[in-house]
């Protein structure tokens, strides 16, 4: 409009007539966010398997999560928005407490430790500033963001760009993110002892226990690792078109760099040509975990939602990975809404998924202590994975019940059961329940 004005200045009677409809347009435009609103969310998560990264690719994978999540948003005036989500994760696991499994007297990879690292909990935060154009065609988004736990830190920032074309219906997004992480490394109990006591086998743990099998234990490629950060950098990339009244698709992308101690310093690795050395029936790590201190990652997907009646819609997603590890993944996902009254849906979900193992990825004493990168965490092998589940949704847009001076607009309850080709099986159930200030 203000270049039109420059152009055409001597419209001047022009100029003022659409000065007083912008005027008018700003005094009767729809605030984004009406009220503030809260979301309580919370999930619950328990896996086990029989191959812990923290016990060289052997071991019970055994953890339980619970994760209590507050989101508030909150209307600074007609245009921007601020969002605060404040998470916890308290988790517990049999797999970490292996860190330091030398605190029983009977050390085995099958048996949970009660090591101070068989539990933690992480923390995080994030403040997410949007700003509307008086068009509601133009919206911008900043964010900071900061989460910690025993052995790692991060803080976070970035971005975002939106637009929208013919009346709504085009949707074109960009963004950009940084995440800056600081490990605290926590390594192996008898590694650890090893290197601290002049690599030798006088004091620590070895002054307690007898060491069976090869007595000569010498992890001679252990090292502490001197780079204890990981930088990592995201541009996202989106388009979402409504192709019809009932058709609606989407195409992301995301190119993802990292850099840094990429690898877990606590996850053992095994090698082939090296004798066993045991204490008990935990055998000594030869190593650890040792991966290149770059990655790219970059995913591409779409999503298409087809509205059959107003009982069914049809929601799918399909999304196509690769990096430079070696890794290729594939990701299709199904859901279909059932509407069976106009507060209660019901919707059944199924999301298929499969991947080929990283080029650095060998199990349980399979690698060679002479390569320069070695993992046998199972997260990187070569798996498919499949994930049943369903939904149950309750939506009152009047919030016609209350608590205190929040009215209920949402309650929404979810339960899924994961179980991957390598044995890891798991279950999550995850709730969650939207107020309105009133």
């Amino acid at each position: 409009m203000k270049k039109a004005i420059a152009l055409l200045s001597f419209l001047s009677g022009f100029a003022s007539f659409a000065q007083e409809q912008d005027s008018t347009d700003v005094a009767f435009k729809k605030r984004v966010l009406e009220t503030t609103e809260v979301d309580f969310l919370m999930s619950y998560y328990k896996q086990d398997g029989s191959h812990s990264a923290v016990s060289g690719g052997k071991g019970m994978e055994e953890l339980t999560d619970l994760t209590p999540t507050i989101v508030v948003a909150m209307p600074l005036n007609d245009d921007d928005v601020l969002t605060v989500d404040v998470g916890l994760s308290a988790y517990s696991s049999a797999s970490s407490g292996n860190i330091n499994p030398f605190d029983s007297a009977t050390p085995s990879p099958w048996q949970a430790s009660s090591g101070a690292s068989a539990k933690d909990m992480w923390v995080g935060m994030t403040a997410n500033y949007s700003h509307s154009s008086d068009d509601r065609n133009t919206i911008w988004n900043g964010h900071v963001s900061g989460s910690a736990e025993y052995d790692y830190t991060s803080i976070g920032f970035g971005g975002g760009l939106t637009k929208l074309f013919n009346d709504k219906n085009t949707e074109v997004g960009i963004s950009a993110n940084v995440y800056l992480d600081t490990w605290s490394p926590i390594y192996p109990k008898e590694l650890q002892d090893f290197a601290d006591n002049g690599n030798t086998l006088n004091g620590g743990i070895f002054n307690n226990f007898t060491i069976m099998g090869n007595t000569d234990y010498n992890p001679k490629n252990f090292k502490f690792h001197q780079d204890k950060n990981r930088n990592s950098y995201a541009l996202s990339l989106s388009f979402s078109q409504v192709i019809n009244k009932k058709l609606q698709a989407s195409l992301f992308m995301d190119v993802l760099h990292q850099q840094g101690l990429l690898s877990t310093p606590y996850q053992r690795v095994y090698f082939a040509d090296v004798a066993d050395s045991f204490i008990n029936e935990f055998q000594l790590a030869d190593d650890i975990e040792r991966l290149p201190d770059t990655r790219f990652k970059l995913p591409i997907g779409a999503r298409l939602n087809y509205y059959i009646d107003e009982t069914f819609v049809l929601r799918t997603y399909y999304r196509f990975y690769t990096d430079n590890w070696g890794i290729q993944s594939h990701t299709a996902n199904f859901e279909l809404p059932i509407k069976l009254t106009d507060r209660f849906t019901v919707f059944p979900m199924y999301r298929y998924y499969t991947q080929t193992a990283s080029k650095y990825f060998a199990p349980h004493e399979a690698h060679l202590s002479t390569e320069q990168y070695y993992t046998s965490d199972y997260d990187l092998s070569s798996f498919d994975a499949h994930q049943y589940g369903f939904g149950i949704n309750y939506t009152d847009i009047f919030t016609g019940a209350k608590i205190w001076k929040f009215g209920i607009k949402n309650i929404d309850f979810r339960f899924n059961h994961y179980t991957r080709s390598d044995g890891l099986d798991a279950n999550i159930f995850s709730f969650g329940i939207k107020f309105i200030q009133q």
